[in-house]
């Protein structure tokens, strides 16, 4: 039996990833780039480059350390 390949989900950013530069102080920003179980999505998934996710990386770990997103866990 032949299996269907899933359609590739688009990333959330533009094509471009200096249009945004994530800062721990936007919550509902960082909101877009965490799963339903809180886990920070892959950078396929984001669209960012891999300085970019990062700096993501950091942004969230910044804002769950002042309690701002909740830790996963």
């Amino acid at each position: 039996m032949a299996q269907q390949r899933r359609a590739p989900t688009p990333p959330i950013t533009g094509k471009y990833c200096e249009d945004h530069m994530p800062d721990y102080k936007d919550v509902e920003h960082l909101k877009k780039f965490l799963s339903a179980h809180g886990q920070i999505v892959s950078r396929k998934r984001s669209g960012y480059c891999t300085q970019c996710q990062k700096a993501l990386k950091l942004a969230i770990k910044r804002a769950r350390h002042m309690a701002l997103l909740p830790f996963v866990g």
